[in-house]
């Protein structure tokens, strides 16, 4: 979902993406939600797991720590969002990296 949300709201994810001072906003976007989409059907179909899950983390460690920057919030609720986004993505990335010692995925089509 995730995936397809860089797409549907490209605008709005282009102008966030700006607003946290990412080069090449629009194209950062497209191309991460590309990354998203590629890996969730490669988990999904069970075919190159192994980079996918990789790819999976490594986008979301990178991402918790250039988008989701609570340290430099001055607003508290924008500093909890934040915060909470981060921890979100972190633990998905933990997540990825567990799933990536599972020698065979079972859970694919």
């Amino acid at each position: 979902m995730s995936g397809i949300q860089h797409f549907k709201y490209l605008t709005n994810m282009t102008g966030y993406a700006a607003s946290k001072k990412v080069p090449a906003p629009k194209i950062a976007v497209m191309a991460t939600g590309l990354l998203l989409l590629l890996s969730g059907l490669s988990v999904i179909l069970g075919v190159y797991t192994f980079y996918a899950f990789i790819a999976l983390a490594v986008f979301l460690v990178v991402t918790a720590f250039v988008m989701h920057d609570f340290w430099r919030q001055e607003d508290h609720n924008m500093k909890m969002m934040e915060m909470h986004q981060m921890l979100k993505n972190m633990a998905l990335a933990g997540a990825s990296l567990m799933a990536l010692m599972i020698s065979d995925w079972p859970f694919s089509l």
